[in-house]
Protein backbone atom coordinates (compact mmCIF):
# COMPACT_ATOMS: atom_id res chain seq x y z
CA UNK A 1 0.00 0.00 0.00
CA UNK A 2 1.35 3.50 -1.05
CA UNK A 3 2.36 5.16 2.26
CA UNK A 4 -0.33 8.16 1.78
CA UNK A 5 -3.13 5.89 1.83
CA UNK A 6 -1.77 4.64 4.67
CA UNK A 7 -1.47 7.96 6.55
CA UNK A 8 -5.12 8.54 5.36
CA UNK A 9 -6.61 5.16 6.15
CA UNK A 10 -9.88 5.77 8.50
CA UNK A 11 -11.58 3.02 10.55
CA UNK A 12 -15.40 3.06 10.65
CA UNK A 13 -17.17 3.45 14.05
CA UNK A 14 -20.81 4.41 14.20
CA UNK A 15 -22.88 7.19 12.86
CA UNK A 16 -20.21 8.72 10.74
CA UNK A 17 -17.87 8.64 12.81
CA UNK A 18 -13.95 7.57 12.30
CA UNK A 19 -10.80 6.63 13.45
CA UNK A 20 -7.66 7.90 12.32
CA UNK A 21 -4.29 8.23 13.13
CA UNK A 22 -2.47 12.32 12.22
CA UNK A 23 1.12 10.92 10.72
CA UNK A 24 4.09 13.41 11.19
CA UNK A 25 4.91 12.02 7.48
CA UNK A 26 3.54 15.16 5.92
CA UNK A 27 4.56 17.78 8.26
CA UNK A 28 5.81 21.57 7.49
CA UNK A 29 7.96 22.97 10.14
CA UNK A 30 6.78 19.66 12.70
CA UNK A 31 3.06 20.76 11.95
CA UNK A 32 0.71 18.59 9.75
CA UNK A 33 0.22 19.94 6.48
CA UNK A 34 -3.00 21.11 5.74
CA UNK A 35 -3.31 19.63 2.59
CA UNK A 36 -2.89 16.38 4.16
CA UNK A 37 -5.60 16.47 6.49
CA UNK A 38 -8.03 17.99 4.43
CA UNK A 39 -7.27 14.71 2.61
CA UNK A 40 -8.29 12.92 5.40
CA UNK A 41 -11.55 14.54 5.97
CA UNK A 42 -12.62 14.37 2.37
CA UNK A 43 -11.59 10.35 2.58
CA UNK A 44 -14.57 10.66 5.45
CA UNK A 45 -16.79 12.65 3.77
CA UNK A 46 -16.69 10.43 0.16
CA UNK A 47 -17.19 7.32 2.53
CA UNK A 48 -20.41 9.17 3.47
CA UNK A 49 -21.48 10.71 0.22
CA UNK A 50 -23.82 8.73 -2.43
CA UNK A 51 -21.83 11.39 -5.34
CA UNK A 52 -18.30 11.13 -5.08
CA UNK A 53 -17.30 13.59 -8.06
CA UNK A 54 -15.23 16.99 -8.57
CA UNK A 55 -16.04 17.95 -4.56
CA UNK A 56 -15.27 21.40 -3.48
CA UNK A 57 -13.87 20.79 0.22
CA UNK A 58 -13.14 24.04 2.45
CA UNK A 59 -12.01 23.84 5.40
CA UNK A 60 -11.73 26.06 8.45
CA UNK A 61 -8.52 25.27 10.54
CA UNK A 62 -9.43 26.11 14.49
CA UNK A 63 -6.60 25.28 16.36
CA UNK A 64 -3.52 23.42 15.20
CA UNK A 65 -3.25 19.73 14.91
CA UNK A 66 -0.37 17.18 15.87
CA UNK A 67 0.29 13.82 15.25
CA UNK A 68 -1.39 11.15 16.83
CA UNK A 69 -4.69 10.08 17.34
CA UNK A 70 -7.82 11.85 16.27
CA UNK A 71 -11.82 11.13 15.30
CA UNK A 72 -13.44 12.53 12.30
CA UNK A 73 -17.43 12.65 12.27
CA UNK A 74 -19.45 13.68 9.26
CA UNK A 75 -23.47 14.61 9.06
CA UNK A 76 -25.12 15.10 6.09
CA UNK A 77 -26.76 18.90 5.35
CA UNK A 78 -28.07 18.62 2.19
CA UNK A 79 -29.26 16.48 -0.88
CA UNK A 80 -30.04 16.94 -4.85
CA UNK A 81 -30.16 14.76 -7.69
CA UNK A 82 -26.76 16.65 -8.38
CA UNK A 83 -25.00 17.09 -5.34
CA UNK A 84 -24.51 15.89 -1.55
CA UNK A 85 -23.44 18.45 0.72
CA UNK A 86 -21.55 16.58 4.10
CA UNK A 87 -20.06 18.70 6.75
CA UNK A 88 -16.64 16.86 9.03
CA UNK A 89 -15.10 18.31 12.37
CA UNK A 90 -11.82 16.51 13.03
CA UNK A 91 -11.23 15.92 16.85
CA UNK A 92 -8.18 15.29 18.89
CA UNK A 93 -8.87 14.52 22.57
CA UNK A 94 -12.39 15.45 22.23
CA UNK A 95 -11.80 19.07 21.25
CA UNK A 96 -12.58 20.28 17.42
CA UNK A 97 -9.29 21.34 15.22
CA UNK A 98 -10.73 22.11 12.01
CA UNK A 99 -14.42 21.74 10.40
CA UNK A 100 -14.94 21.55 6.70
CA UNK A 101 -17.87 21.16 4.34
CA UNK A 102 -17.98 18.63 1.06
CA UNK A 103 -20.09 19.39 -2.30
CA UNK A 104 -20.06 16.68 -4.35
CA UNK A 105 -21.53 16.11 -7.80
CA UNK A 106 -23.27 13.35 -9.63
CA UNK A 107 -20.54 11.38 -11.71
CA UNK A 108 -21.29 13.01 -15.66
CA UNK A 109 -18.94 12.50 -18.17
CA UNK A 110 -20.04 14.77 -20.46
CA UNK A 111 -19.02 18.51 -20.41
CA UNK A 112 -21.47 20.90 -22.12
CA UNK A 113 -18.63 23.55 -22.72
CA UNK A 114 -14.75 23.67 -21.34
CA UNK A 115 -13.74 27.29 -21.43
CA UNK A 116 -10.34 28.58 -20.63
CA UNK A 117 -9.71 32.08 -20.18
CA UNK A 118 -6.31 31.55 -19.30
CA UNK A 119 -3.57 29.28 -20.26
CA UNK A 120 -1.77 27.11 -17.71
CA UNK A 121 1.18 28.22 -16.00
CA UNK A 122 4.74 28.58 -18.25
CA UNK A 123 7.58 26.66 -15.64
CA UNK A 124 10.83 25.98 -16.57
CA UNK A 125 11.83 22.45 -17.29
CA UNK A 126 11.94 19.96 -14.37
CA UNK A 127 15.84 19.39 -14.69
CA UNK A 128 16.24 23.45 -14.04
CA UNK A 129 14.01 23.44 -11.69
CA UNK A 130 15.29 23.70 -7.76
CA UNK A 131 14.09 20.61 -5.73
CA UNK A 132 12.64 21.58 -2.43
CA UNK A 133 14.81 19.22 0.27
CA UNK A 134 13.70 17.18 3.09
CA UNK A 135 14.55 19.20 6.49
CA UNK A 136 14.22 18.56 9.61
CA UNK A 137 10.87 19.30 10.40
CA UNK A 138 9.80 19.76 7.13
CA UNK A 139 8.90 15.75 6.40
CA UNK A 140 6.48 16.44 3.61
CA UNK A 141 9.32 16.56 0.97
CA UNK A 142 10.55 12.63 1.90
CA UNK A 143 7.30 11.21 0.21
CA UNK A 144 6.60 14.80 -2.20
CA UNK A 145 8.93 15.69 -4.83
CA UNK A 146 8.27 19.78 -5.62
CA UNK A 147 10.46 21.61 -8.19
CA UNK A 148 10.71 25.12 -8.42
CA UNK A 149 10.83 27.65 -11.00
CA UNK A 150 14.16 29.47 -10.90
CA UNK A 151 12.44 32.59 -11.03
CA UNK A 152 10.72 32.25 -8.20
CA UNK A 153 13.11 30.94 -5.90
CA UNK A 154 15.74 33.35 -5.31
CA UNK A 155 14.29 33.37 -1.71
CA UNK A 156 16.01 29.42 -1.54
CA UNK A 157 18.93 30.41 -3.60
CA UNK A 158 20.23 34.10 -1.75
CA UNK A 159 19.93 35.45 -5.25
CA UNK A 160 17.49 37.93 -4.75
CA UNK A 161 13.75 38.49 -3.76
CA UNK A 162 11.25 38.41 -6.69
CA UNK A 163 8.94 41.87 -7.23
CA UNK A 164 5.94 39.56 -7.16
CA UNK A 165 4.50 37.04 -4.49
CA UNK A 166 3.96 33.96 -7.04
CA UNK A 167 5.44 30.06 -7.19
CA UNK A 168 5.95 27.92 -10.31
CA UNK A 169 6.51 24.52 -10.31
CA UNK A 170 6.32 20.75 -10.46
CA UNK A 171 4.64 18.40 -8.04
CA UNK A 172 4.72 14.46 -8.06
CA UNK A 173 4.35 11.41 -5.47
CA UNK A 174 8.26 10.45 -5.11
CA UNK A 175 6.33 6.31 -5.39
CA UNK A 176 4.09 6.92 -8.42
CA UNK A 177 0.33 7.13 -7.34
CA UNK A 178 -2.59 8.93 -9.27
CA UNK A 179 -3.64 11.92 -7.83
CA UNK A 180 -6.92 11.36 -7.13
CA UNK A 181 -9.50 13.44 -4.68
CA UNK A 182 -6.83 13.09 -1.32
CA UNK A 183 -3.89 13.48 -3.37
CA UNK A 184 -4.83 16.14 -5.38
CA UNK A 185 -5.62 18.09 -1.91
CA UNK A 186 -2.39 17.31 -0.39
CA UNK A 187 -0.77 18.74 -3.81
CA UNK A 188 -3.13 21.85 -3.81
CA UNK A 189 -0.99 22.54 -0.28
CA UNK A 190 2.59 21.48 -1.42
CA UNK A 191 4.28 24.48 -2.55
CA UNK A 192 5.55 26.92 -0.32
CA UNK A 193 3.49 30.11 0.28
CA UNK A 194 4.03 32.64 -2.61
CA UNK A 195 4.74 35.39 -0.30
CA UNK A 196 8.02 34.08 0.34
CA UNK A 197 9.07 34.87 -3.20
CA UNK A 198 8.80 38.41 -2.63
CA UNK A 199 9.13 39.00 1.11
CA UNK A 200 11.53 36.16 2.00
CA UNK A 201 11.23 33.76 5.03
CA UNK A 202 8.72 34.78 7.57
CA UNK A 203 8.05 33.32 11.03
CA UNK A 204 5.03 31.68 10.01
CA UNK A 205 1.90 31.53 7.43
CA UNK A 206 -0.83 29.89 9.49
CA UNK A 207 -3.76 28.45 7.39
CA UNK A 208 -7.63 29.82 8.43
CA UNK A 209 -9.49 28.79 5.95
CA UNK A 210 -8.57 26.79 2.81
CA UNK A 211 -10.96 25.47 -0.42
CA UNK A 212 -10.09 23.50 -2.85
CA UNK A 213 -12.17 22.87 -6.00
CA UNK A 214 -11.60 19.67 -7.88
CA UNK A 215 -12.60 19.20 -11.58
CA UNK A 216 -10.97 15.96 -12.56
CA UNK A 217 -8.35 13.70 -11.55
CA UNK A 218 -5.23 12.65 -12.66
CA UNK A 219 -3.13 9.47 -13.50
CA UNK A 220 -0.01 11.46 -14.72
CA UNK A 221 3.16 11.22 -12.62
CA UNK A 222 3.52 15.04 -12.67
CA UNK A 223 1.22 18.23 -12.06
CA UNK A 224 2.39 21.40 -12.49
CA UNK A 225 1.28 24.54 -10.38
CA UNK A 226 0.73 27.85 -9.77
CA UNK A 227 0.55 30.07 -7.06
CA UNK A 228 -0.45 33.60 -6.35
CA UNK A 229 -0.66 36.14 -3.12
CA UNK A 230 -1.72 39.67 -4.59
CA UNK A 231 -3.02 41.50 -1.06
CA UNK A 232 -1.19 40.98 2.07
CA UNK A 233 -3.20 43.44 4.57
CA UNK A 234 -4.24 43.66 8.17
CA UNK A 235 -1.72 40.70 9.27
CA UNK A 236 -3.75 38.30 6.26
CA UNK A 237 -3.33 36.96 3.00
CA UNK A 238 -5.01 35.18 0.03
CA UNK A 239 -3.02 32.56 -1.75
CA UNK A 240 -4.82 31.36 -5.15
CA UNK A 241 -3.50 28.16 -6.68
CA UNK A 242 -4.04 25.92 -9.76
CA UNK A 243 -2.90 22.79 -10.81
CA UNK A 244 -2.61 21.24 -13.86
CA UNK A 245 -2.24 18.04 -16.13
CA UNK A 246 0.26 16.73 -19.18
CA UNK A 247 -2.11 17.77 -21.53
CA UNK A 248 -2.62 21.21 -20.04
CA UNK A 249 -6.26 20.35 -18.37
CA UNK A 250 -6.71 22.13 -15.30
CA UNK A 251 -7.53 19.13 -12.55
CA UNK A 252 -8.01 22.06 -9.84
CA UNK A 253 -8.11 25.39 -8.11
CA UNK A 254 -7.43 26.71 -4.72
CA UNK A 255 -7.88 29.47 -2.32
CA UNK A 256 -6.45 29.68 0.97
CA UNK A 257 -6.58 32.47 3.39
CA UNK A 258 -3.40 32.44 5.59
CA UNK A 259 -2.48 35.20 8.76
CA UNK A 260 1.22 37.05 7.43
CA UNK A 261 3.22 37.25 10.49
CA UNK A 262 6.84 38.95 9.67
CA UNK A 263 9.95 37.52 10.96
CA UNK A 264 10.65 40.02 13.19
CA UNK A 265 7.33 40.06 15.19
Amino acid sequence: MHIFDQDTALTPLDDGRFATRISADWSINQIPNGGYLMALMARAMEQCSDKKATPIITANFITRCCPGKAEIRVAPIAASNQFSRLQAHLLQDGEEKIRALGTFAQSNDSCPIERYETGPPQIAPRERCLEIPEMPGYTLFKPMEVRIDPACAGWMTGTGLAERSEHRGWIRFRQPRPFDVPGLLLAADALPPPVLASQGMVAWVPTIEFSVSIRRNSQDEWLKGLFRTRFVSCGLLEEDGELWDAADRLVAVSRQIAQFRPATL
